[in-house]
């Protein structure tokens, strides 16, 4: 299952490199799908939330600098990077 979800991410961000570099091909600029854009799109009601929840009872500075910042990273690093975590301890030994 861990095998699946970390091949899952990897084609997720494999599917976000395709979409930039067709933008770059249609419009001739380069633009970056930030994580937050793709965290929005799927989950808005649960982005808000989370931001309302952490804010209030978690800390304040936790969101703000923090998560805010990992919200407008480029997508891409960030689906691989789950995806290749997931893969290291499902690999097999052989």
């Amino acid at each position: 299952m861990r095998r699946f979800i970390a091949l899952f991410f990897l084609a997720l961000a494999l599917a976000v490199i395709v979409w930039e570099a067709l933008g770059y091909f249609e419009y001739g600029d380069w633009s970056l799908i930030v994580f937050g854009e793709i965290a929005f799109r799927l989950f808005p009601e649960w982005l808000n939330t989370a931001q309302a929840v952490i804010q209030r009872y978690v800390s304040a500075w936790l969101w703000d600098p923090a998560i805010q910042t990992f919200l407008l990273w480029p997508a891409w690093p960030i689906l691989s990077g789950l995806g290749l975590l997931l893969m290291l301890p499902g690999r097999r030994r052989r």
